[in-house]
C-alpha cells in the first residue's frame, strides 16, 4: 500500500517568521492541524480511489488482468516520478504553500475526471478510456506534486526550540496518513460493491467520495492560510547540485590531459564551486549508488493492489455470521498491520537482537526485509498454486473442452471417431465429472458424435472451435428422427468479483421468465438453454419461474464464490424440481489463507522502507536531504515500472510471476548485502567542523587550487560497516 513510502519527512526544514498561535496548553502551532486533517483526507481520496481501481479497469472497462495490471503499476510509477517536479516548483518558483495549492486543483479536476468517466451513460467505452486515462494522470501529478511539500510544510510551522513537538508532529502525520488508507479501503470497496447504480457496482460512486474528500482537503488547508509561516522560494538545491556536476563533466572534458591529477571526477568542478558542496555530493552519490537495487522491493510491495488483489477475487471471502470482505478491502490489512509492527519492532524485536550481541546496522535492517518481502511471495505462491485448482485453464491452440450433460431416462455412451475422449457411460442427470480436452486438427472441426442409449445409436455432426469450451446435452428424443444433441458454448472465466455464475436448462414444455434476486433471464421451452447471469454469493431461497400458465417458486440454496451452475429445471407431479449441477468448482481456498503474505511483506517494509528513510536523512547533509529523498521516492516508481514491464512482457503464470519475483529480489539483496558491506557510515554533521559554517558559500575559486586539496572520504568520520 505503500504508506511508509510517503512519510516524505524533512526534519531540517522550518519555517521562519512570527510565531503562530499555539494549541490550547501546548507548543504546537493550531496551523498543524489544517494540515493533519488535509493530510488524512487526501491519502483517504488517494488510496480510496487506487483500492478499486483494478477491479475498474476489469469489470468496467473490459481490460484483461495484464493490461489492466500494467496500467495499474504505470499510474503508480507516475505518482512517484512528478514529486521531483513538485520540488522543482516549490523551491524554484511557488514556495510549498502555492504549490500545494495549485497541484491540489489539479487533484481534484483528476478526481471529478475520474469519477465522470466511471458513469455509463456518458459516452461510448472510448470516451471513457480517455476521460479515465485523463483523470489518472492528473491524479498523479496532483498527489506526486504535493508529496515532497505538505511534511516539509508542517515542519516550517514549528519554531527552532521546538524540536521534540516537530519531531512528534511528523509521528502524527504519519499516523493520518494510515488512518486515511485504513478507512478508505475498507469504504469505497462498499461503495463499489454494496451500492448498485446504473444497473451494477458502483464505480462512480467509489470514485466520486474519494473526490469529495480531496475538495474537503483543499478547503481545510485553504482555512488555516492566516496561521501558516510561508517561507519563500529558496531556490533549487538539485538545479544546483546538477549545475555543478555538469561543470565538473566538462571540465574534465576539456582539461583532463593538461589539468593535475584528481582524485575524484567531481573534484574537476573546485574551480567554481566550493569544496563543501563537492563533498555533499560525494556523499550522495554513494548512497544512489545503494539505491540501485532497491526497486526490485518496491516491485514486490505494490502488488497487493493488483496481483494479490486478484488472487483475492478468486477465493472463499466468506467470516461466517454475514461478514463477506471484499477482494480489494484485504489491502487494509498492510496499513492495520504497520501499526501493529512498528512498536513490536522497536520495542521488542530490535531490543532482543541487540542482547544477542548482533549489531542490527540499518543496511542489514532493510537486507532483511527484502528477505521478508521475498518470502511473503513464496507464501502467496503456495496460496496461488492451491486456489488455481478451481479454476478452469482455458484450452491451448487445436483444442477444446467438453463436458456431458446426460438428461436422457437411462445410462449414455459417447463416442468420438478419432478420439477416446469418454470411456464411462453417462448416468442421468448426474453432475458433469468436469472438462475433458478434446484435440482437433485445426482451428475448428467437425466431429460426428455417436450417442448409445437403450441399444440405439444416434449420429450427430458437431462443430467445435479451438480454445473454446463447450457443454454437450443429450435428451429423449420427441419423436423419431430428432436429434439427442445440442451444443452449448461455455463460459469458464470466473467472476473478477467473487460473484457465482448461473444458467437453466428449461425441459418445461412451455418458456420460462426466471427472476434471480435483482436478475431477470429467459429460458426457452422443451430443452432450452438461458444466457448466464452473474449473481452476488449468497442464499437464493425463492427464485421466481413463471410460465404462461403457472408460477413457481423455487429453492437453489447456497450460490458460492466465483462458482458456475447449470440448474435443470424438470416438471414433475409436485411441481417443478430444480437440479443444481457445479459445472466450476467454487473458490474453496479461504482469504484468510493471504495473512501471511502481508504479515511477511508489512514486517519487510517496517524493516525496508522506515530504515531506509532515517538511513538516507543520517548519511544526508542538511542541505542535500530533498535531492535524497527525490531519488527515494524514484526508486518505488522503478519497482512499479519493473512489474508493468513483467506483466506485459512475460506472458507467464500466475504462480510463475510470483516465484519469479521473490528470486530475483532474493539475489538483489545478495548485490544489496555485498555493497553494504563495502559501505563506510558517515557523520553529515561533521561538516561544519571539516570546512566551517560559512564554506557552503557559492563563489568563483582562485585558479591557484594548491593549498586547497580535496578532503577525501577517508578523511570523514567512520562509524561501522554494514
Amino acid at each position: 500500500m505503500g504508506k511508509m513510502k510517503d512519510k516524505d519527512v524533512d526534519a531540517e526544514t522550518h519555517g521562519k517568521g512570527q510565531r503562530s498561535p499555539k494549541l490550547c496548553g501546548t507548543n504546537y502551532p493550531v496551523s498543524i492541524a489544517f494540515i493533519v486533517v488535509n493530510e488524512f483526507c487526501e491519502r483517504f481520496s488517494y488510496y480510496g480511489m487506487k483500492a478499486v481501481l483494478t477491479l475498474y479497469f476489469i469489470n468496467y472497462l473490459g481490460w484483461d488482468k495484464d493490461l489492466s495490471t500494467a496500467v495499474y503499476h504505470a499510474f503508480s510509477s507516475l505518482c512517484y516520478f512528478t514529486p521531483l517536479l513538485g520540488a522543482l516548483i516549490a523551491d524554484s518558483w511557488l514556495g510549498k504553500f502555492r504549490t500545494i495549492i495549485y497541484l491540489s486543483i489539479v487533484y481534484v479536476i483528476g478526481h471529478v475526471v475520474k469519477s465522470v468517466g466511471a458513469i455509463p451513460d456518458v459516452g461510448d467505452s472510448t470516451l471513457h478510456i480517455v476521460l479515465s486515462v485523463v483523470g489518472l494522470v492528473l491524479i498523479a501529478f496532483g498527489t506526486g506534486g504535493i508529496k515532497p511539500c505538505v511534511a516539509a510544510f508542517g515542519g516550517d510551522q514549528f519554531d527552532e526550540e521546538n524540536t521534540d513537538e516537530r519531531r512528534k508532529f511528523f509521528s502524527i502525520f504519519y499516523m493520518s496518513i494510515n488512518a486515511g488508507s485504513v478507512l478508505s479501503t475498507i469504504v469505497t470497496p462498499i461503495l463499489r460493491g454494496d451500492v448498485q447504480c446504473f444497473g451494477g457496482d458502483c464505480y462512480a460512486l467509489a470514485f466520486g467520495v474519494p473526490a469529495a474528500l480531496m475538495v474537503i482537503a483543499l478547503v481545510v488547508f485553504i482555512a488555516g492560510s492566516g496561521l501558516y509561516k510561508k517561507s519563500p522560494p529558496e531556490g533549487n538545491v538539485l538545479a544546483r547540485v546538477c549545475k555543478c556536476i555538469g561543470f565538473a563533466i566538462r571540465n574534465r572534458w576539456r582539461n583532463s590531459k593538461n589539468g593535475p591529477k584528481r582524485s575524484h571526477w567531481l573534484d574537476w568542478a573546485e574551480e567554481k564551486y566550493p569544496k563543501r558542496l563537492i563533498q555533499e555530493i560525494k556523499m550522495v552519490f554513494r548512497v544512489l549508488v545503494l539505491y540501485i537495487p532497491l526497486p526490485m522491493f518496491w516491485a514486490l510491495f505494490d502488488q497487493q493492489g493488483s496481483r494479490w488483489t486478484l488472487q483475492a477475487t478468486r477465493m472463499n471471502m466468506n467470516f461466517g455470521g454475514g461478514f463477506i470482505l471484499k477482494p480489494d478491502q484485504m489491502q487494509m490489512l498492510n496499513a492495520l498491520l504497520i501499526l501493529v509492527f512498528i512498536p513490536i519492532f522497536d520495542m521488542g524485536i530490535y531490543p532482543l537482537v541487540g542482547l544477542c550481541r548482533i549489531k542490527l546496522t540499518p543496511l542489514k535492517k532493510m537486507a532483511s526485509g527484502m528477505i521478508l518481502a521475498a518470502l511473503a511471495f513464496c507464501a502467496a505462491t503456495v496460496v496461488e498454486v492451491y486456489v488455481i485448482k478451481t479454476v478452469v485453464e482455458p484450452p491451448p491452440a487445436k483444442e477444446s473442452l467438453i463436458q456431458v450433460f446426460n438428461l436422457m431416462d437411462s445410462d449414455v455412451r459417447v463416442q468420438f471417431p478419432e478420439h477416446n475422449v469418454f470411456s464411462e457411460p453417462f448416468t442421468p442427470y448426474e453432475d458433469p465429472s468436469g472438462y475433458t480436452s478434446l484435440p482437433l486438427t485445426g482451428e475448428s472441426q467437425l466431429q460426428t458424435v455417436t450417442v448409445s442409449h437403450n441399444g440405439a445409436e444416434y449420429q450427430c455432426g458437431l462443430t467445435f472451435t479451438e480454445r473454446a469450451a463447450y457443454s454437450l446435452i443429450l435428451r429423449n428424443p420427441a419423436q423419431p428422427g430428432d436429434t439427442v444433441c445440442k451444443l452449448v458454448e461455455d463460459h469458464i472465466t470466473k467472476s473478477e468479483t467473487g460473484a457465482a455464475y448461473l444458467r437453466f436448462i428449461n425441459t418445461h414444455t412451455e418458456n420460462m421468465n426466471i427472476t434471480v434476486g435483482k436478475e431477470e433471464l429467459f429460458a426457452p421451452a422443451n430443452y432450452g438453454i438461458s444466457y448466464n447471469i452473474s449473481v452476488p454469493r449468497g442464499e437464493y431461497k425463492r427464485v421466481v419461474c413463471e410460465t404462461d400458465s403457472n408460477k413457481y417458486e423455487i429453492d437453489l440454496g447456497l450460490l458460492d464464490f466465483g462458482a458456475f451452475y447449470t440448474v435443470i429445471l424438470t416438471q414433475e407431479s409436485n411441481g417443478l424440481t430444480p437440479r443444481k449441477m457445479e459445472d466450476i468448482q467454487a473458490n474453496n481456498i479461504h482469504i484468510a489463507w493471504q495473512i501471511p503474505q502481508y504479515v511477511f511483506l508489512t514486517a519487510g517494509e517496517v524493516m525496508f522502507s522506515i530504515t531506509g528513510l532515517e538511513f538516507s536523512y543520517s548519511q544526508a547533509p542538511a542541505s542535500m536531504k530533498s535531492v535524497l529523498q527525490a531519488g527515494w521516492l524514484m526508486t518505488v516508481a522503478f519497482g512499479n515500472v519493473i512489474v508493468l514491464i513483467v506483466a506485459e512482457g512475460a506472458g507467464m503464470e500466475q504462480w510463475v510471476e510470483f516465484i519469479l519475483f521473490a528470486s530475483l529480489l532474493v539475489a538483489v539483496s545478495i548485490i544489496f548485502s555485498i555493497m553494504a558491506y563495502f559501505y563506510t557510515y558517515v557523520d553529515a554533521d561533521q561538516l561544519d567542523k571539516i570546512y566551517g559554517e560559512d564554506a557552503n558559500d557559492e563563489k568563483v575559486k582562485s585558479s591557484d587550487s594548491k593549498n586547497n586539496e580535496t578532503v577525501s572520504m577517508a578523511d570523514m568520520p567512520k562509524q561501522t560497516k554494514m
